[in-house]
């Protein structure tokens, strides 16, 4: 969820950056309009990357049209409100990216009479494009500060049918149960039980469910008092703190960090299209999975990224952690191969493969470029190492054309501690 490039020379097809600054997503709006016309900037987000991806139900788009992103972001994020991106909101919470936003809320079926559960308030931008679209809002947030500056936030634009609650969010609001629908923006391991208790028969909920770095997004519907699942997509959320975490049974690793699913073996098949996706590879824009074993340089499947449209998203992401102070090198290696690369003009939609470090605030550190000098049609293998900055405890690898066009294959893609 966090994107992220630098300008590069035109041959330097496959880049590896590290960055100090929670950077542009490709394809975003110019974040040096004024925000006086920040409908304008929502309007321009909204079609190009909600509309563009998929979010068709219209009271939603409406919804995303008419709520004022930057208003709940601290005040030296407001310029990057409009870019669909995570953003730093303090505590080591983040404001999710507005497409997931979207997506989320557009899965749950949000109609008029609906009461909705919301565990995570952070921001309060989630609650506040729900607030339009339902009866009532009930949001939790665990972290005391975060939860006050959001109710003063909603509170202060007038939004008066959500009720906000500073707590643990694994218990959910038993007092304001049943709920027709409940949206987690967290991560548990597992769905809690007093949620799945709290839902009505016949609601849905949704949640980002797994470990710290491999999730995906689940749609439950309750039926008979029973959960039936239907897994979205891969995705990447902060994890849901408090006794969700205190259960947690698999924790990361920072000491040996690495890359699930490099090779593209493990899929998620959606349910209504028939269409596979990679696991473990979330924000997946372009990306096409191939499944050819006699060309494919590790098992049966590659990935494809094809763009023909300058400066639109095409990328997938995927974190890890790391602990720098442990492991002062990275080596990454992975197969590839472009037909037709061109990187954008823009200086932060180079293509490529970047690497983000993240310190213990979830700020961004340290800067690192590598390049591949010459790409060709076949199949290639390269191996670098990287210096870890000593303050990161996460990172982010994000692979793509990243705003440029053209055809770019990857495979085999390996990470661990150099030795």
């Amino acid at each position: 969820m966090y994107d992220t490039s630098l300008r590069a020379p035109v041959r330097s097809v496959l880049l590896l950056t590290i960055l100090f600054a929670v950077a542009t997503s490709p394809g975003a709006a110019p974040a040096a309009e004024p925000l006086r016309d920040w409908r304008q900037l929502a309007n321009k987000m909204v079609d190009s990357e909600i509309v563009a991806a998929g979010v068709t139900n219209e009271s939603v788009v409406r919804a995303m049209r008419d709520t004022p992103r930057h208003e709940f972001v601290p005040i030296n994020e407001r310029d990057n409100a409009y870019l669909d991106m995570a953003l730093p909101i303090g505590e080591q919470q983040t404001i999710s990216p507005p497409f997931v936003v979207a997506y989320m809320t557009q899965e749950i079926d949000p109609q008029p009479g609906d009461r909705v559960l919301e565990i995570g308030t952070g921001s309060g931008y989630q609650a506040a494009i729900l607030s339009p679209l339902v009866k009532e809002v009930y949001t939790i947030e665990i972290v005391d500060s975060l939860g006050k500056r959001a109710a003063r936030t909603l509170k202060q634009l007038g939004y008066k049918n959500v009720f906000t609650k500073v707590g643990d969010g694994y218990l959910g609001w038993p007092d304001a149960a049943p709920f027709d629908k409940i949206i987690v923006t967290c991560s548990p391991e597992k769905v809690p039980q007093p949620l799945i208790d709290q839902l009505r028969d016949g609601g849905r909920m949704i949640v980002p469910v797994g470990e710290r770095y491999q999730q995906n997004l689940y749609l439950y519907r309750k039926e008979k008092g029973e959960l039936k699942a239907e897994a979205l997509k891969p995705t990447l959320f902060v994890p849901m703190t408090g006794e969700a975490e205190a259960n947690r049974q698999v924790k990361p690793d920072p000491l040996h960090p690495s890359i699930a699913n490099g090779s593209f073996e493990n899929v998620l098949k959606d349910e209504a299209s028939g269409v596979e996706t990679p696991a473990g590879w979330h924000y997946q824009r372009q990306l096409t999975l191939v499944t050819d074993p006699a060309h494919a340089p590790d098992g049966k499947r590659f990935i494809t990224f094809h763009n023909e449209q300058t400066g639109r998203g095409c990328h997938a992401l995927q974190g890890f952690a790391v602990d720098g102070r442990k492991v002062a090198q990275l080596r990454i290696s992975f197969s590839i191969r472009g037909h037709d690369v061109q990187p954008s003009p823009e200086p932060q939609q180079q293509p490529g493969a970047l690497i983000t470090f993240y310190d213990d605030r979830r700020a961004t550190i340290g800067e690192v470029n590598v390049g591949v000098d010459l790409l060709t049609a076949n199949w290639q293998r390269e191996q670098r190492t990287i210096a870890v900055p000593i303050k990161a405890r996460e990172a982010i690898l994000r692979i793509g054309l990243l705003g440029g066009t053209g055809e770019l294959s990857l495979d085999d893609i390996r990470l661990s501690a150099a030795q």
